[in-house]
This record gives structure tokens, C-alpha cells and sequence, in this order.
């Protein structure tokens, strides 16, 4: 299993001055120390950085401009992939040929390190562009489709429903051949056999989710992926989760770290984010089951220390953690992307972090996937010998 980070850059407020400079500060120092920290994780190991992209999230997430970030550190690391964590992609987002282009140049500037994402976001970004959310599962497929014909075409053309583009060439073409690997954002069992029916990677989370749960969506994706008919030209079996993360040489070093404050900044953040901009959106049955949840959450009401116990953070010592990691391979997981960068977090915890998984948590995860592999190849020759 491999390790990977999630980066949204946040400005966790209260920012401690007068808008707009309490907002301006809070994004600079937020961007910097970021770039800092996957500079730092290309050298420590890690596999790939996500880039999100979303729109007007306040606090929490302050990177609509996912392109421009990798592109910068497409230049300035070495060996850490680069993902778009993920692209919008209904149409009213964007155009096709525009995430055709911004993708690929990425691709060709980092000599073939992109990882793509395929998303749909939520109805705060999808009204604010004007998209159609019942139909919004429809076009994240056809756009999908548009994009790798026009890296695969000379010349592309399309007389869709959703589209009417002349013939152009989409340039440029991206350098990995035929192109990125092809993930898409899914939550449930339902967009998780989705995915896996299209032959695309998954991209789940487990930060408000036990571990036995994500295990059935993972479970659900694989049943659905032995059937795949994939929508690009790569197939990509994988599954990727993310959550909270934090190594630290002591658990004593937590409080110093502020380690629980932003937890329960992140947790209280998202509740209250719920229900000032998603809530009113949801159907009413689903109004009435999530209010209680979100309400108490918002206000505090929960116990930290549960999303530790029940694995649905990874946090502690190396040690601590590599059992963990472990965890969520048994449970089908293929990456982990590591949201390291949350709330109050000092500058220093996240490197400290970041070094403690790259020099002993990343070299025994290799160690034992080796150790299985040369498992697995013993019984399949003692299998054949057999027969």
C-alpha cells in the first residue's frame, strides 16, 4: 500500500485581523508552508500529492486552482506524482477541451506524473455554476468521454446533446501514453460500483466513516470491477481513501501539537459548513436523518478520541500509525492519502509528521507489501506443482 497526501490549502479562520488582509495572510502563509511540506514528502517517499479543486469554501479550502499548484510543483519536486483531486466536470463547470488542456500540460510539464480525478462536487459549487444537478452524473461521464478523445484524436469533433464543438486539435496531447490514470470521487456503494463499472480508480474517504463500512464500499467497488468496461483507455483497479493523519514521536506531543484542537476545529468546520450551504438541498428524508448528527457535531457534542479508536483518523507514534496503515490495506485499500495539513496544526508538527512517515512508516509499508508478494508467488508455484 502506498501513501499519498491530500492538500485543500486552508485558512482556518477566526484570521485574527479586519477583511481583507485577516483573509489575504491567513491564504499566503496557508499556500507557502503547503508548497514547503510536498516539497518535503517528494524527498520523504511519498507517492502522490491530490490537489482539490473546489469553489468558495470558506476556511477550510482555499484552492480553486488546482492546475496552477501542480504545474508549480510539477518544476520543484522530483518523483512525487501529481493529482487533481478531482476536476469538476460537468459541463457547466467547464469545458471539456479546457480540462483536456490544463490536465495534459501538467502532464507533459512533470514528464508523466499526473494521476486524474473525475468529480461531480456538492449543490453549494453546483448551483453557484448553474449546473444541472440531476443530470450531473450524465455529464461528468460524457465530459469524461469528450476529454480522452480529444487526447486521443489529431482533430476532435462532437454533435452531442451536451456538446457541440467543431473540428480542433486540443493540444497538448498528455505525455503518458494513452493518457493519466482515470480516478473518480465517490461516497457511497452506489458511485463506488459506478466507478469501478467505468474502470476507474476510486476515490473514497473514511474521516466520518468506521473502518467496517469502508470495507464494504471497497468490497462493493471490487465486485462491480471484475465486470469493468472501462470508459478510457486505461483501466485503473485502485482504491484510494483519505483521512486525517498526524505522526508524532509521542503522544505527549499532541497537546503541543495542537493535534485535538484541530480535529475538532475540522470536524465542527464541516458540520457547520453542512448546514449553512448543503443542508437545504438535501431531500427531505434526508434533511430529517442528518440534522441531528450535523447539529451536534456543529456544536461540539461528540467525543474526539471515537475517530481515533475506530481507525477513522490515523493518529499516534510511528509505530501507532504503520498498525493503522496496516488496517487499511486488509481492507482493500491501495493508497492512503494522507490529510496532513488540518486546522491549528503548527508548521512544524506537519514537517516533523511528514519526515516521521517517510523515514520509518513508508519503508516497512514497502517491506511488508514485498513480504506478501513473495508470499503470494511461493503459493501459486507450490499451487502449479501440485497439480
Amino acid at each position: 500500500m502506498d501513501l499519498g497526501l491530500l492538500y485543500e490549502f486552508e485558512a482556518p479562520q477566526p484570521w485574527g485581523e479586519e477583511h481583507p488582509w485577516g483573509q489575504r495572510n491567513a491564504e499566503r502563509k496557508g499556500y507557502h508552508n503547503a508548497i514547503e511540506q510536498i516539497v518535503l514528502a517528494d524527498k520523504k517517499g511519498f507517492h502522490t500529492v491530490w490537489c482539490v479543486e473546489h469553489h468558495f469554501r470558506e476556511g477550510r479550502s482555499h484552492m480553486p486552482c488546482s492546475e496552477a499548484v501542480l504545474g508549480a510543483l510539477s518544476q520543484i519536486t522530483k518523483d512525487i506524482r501529481l493529482g487533481f483531486g478531482v476536476t469538476l466536470m460537468p459541463h457547466e463547470f467547464i469545458h471539456p477541451a479546457r480540462i483536456a488542456e490544463k490536465v495534459a500540460t501538467v502532464d507533459v510539464l512533470s514528464r508523466g506524473r499526473v494521476e486524474w480525478g473525475i468529480g461531480r462536487s456538492t449543490p453549494m459549487e453546483q448551483n453557484a455554476f448553474g449546473v444541472d444537478i440531476p443530470r450531473s452524473k450524465e455529464k461528468l461521464i460524457a465530459a469524461t468521454k469528450t476529454v480522452v478523445g480529444m487526447w486521443r484524436d489529431q482533430y476532435y469533433e462532437e454533435d452531442s446533446e451536451f456538446l457541440k464543438f467543431p473540428s480542433r486539435m486540443v493540444t497538448p496531447k498528455p505525455w503518458q501514453d494513452p493518457h493519466p490514470p482515470v480516478w473518480m470521487a465517490a461516497s457511497s456503494q452506489e458511485s463506488a460500483r459506478m466507478a469501478a463499472e467505468n474502470g476507474l480508480g476510486l476515490l473514497c474517504f473514511s474521516i466520518m466513516t468506521p473502518l467496517e463500512k469502508l470495507t464494504e464500499i471497497v468490497s462493493a467497488y471490487r465486485a462491480a470491477a471484475a465486470n469493468a468496461k472501462p470508459l478510457t483507455g486505461v483501466s485503473t483497479n485502485k482504491v484510494g481513501t483519505y483521512t486525517l493523519v498526524h505522526c508524532a514521536k509521542s503522544r505527549a506531543d499532541f497537546e503541543r501539537n495542537k493535534l485535538w484542537e484541530s480535529m475538532w476545529w475540522w470536524y465542527t468546520t464541516v458540520a457547520e459548513f453542512l448546514l449553512k450551504w448543503e443542508f437545504a438541498d438535501l431531500p427531505k428524508e434526508a434533511q430529517e436523518k442528518a440534522f441531528p448528527l450535523l447539529k451536534k457535531q456543529a456544536e461540539g457534542d461528540f467525543d474526539i478520541t471515537k475517530f481515533d479508536e475506530e481507525d477513522m483518523v490515523i493518529v499516534g507514534t510511528p509505530e501507532e500509525c504503520l498498525k493503522k496503515f496496516l488496517r487499511y490495506e486488509e481492507a482493500g485499500v491501495d493508497q492512503v492519502l494522507c490529510y496532513i495539513n488540518f486546522g491549528h496544526l503548527t508548521h512544524e508538527a506537519v514537517l516533523e509528521s511528514i519526515t516521521l512517515l517517510g523515514d520509518y512508516v513508508i519503508p516497512e509499508l514497502k517491506k511488508a507489501g514485498a513480504q506478501r508478494i513473495a508470499r503470494n508467488l511461493e503459493h501459486s508455484i507450490a499451487s502449479q506443482m501440485a497439480k
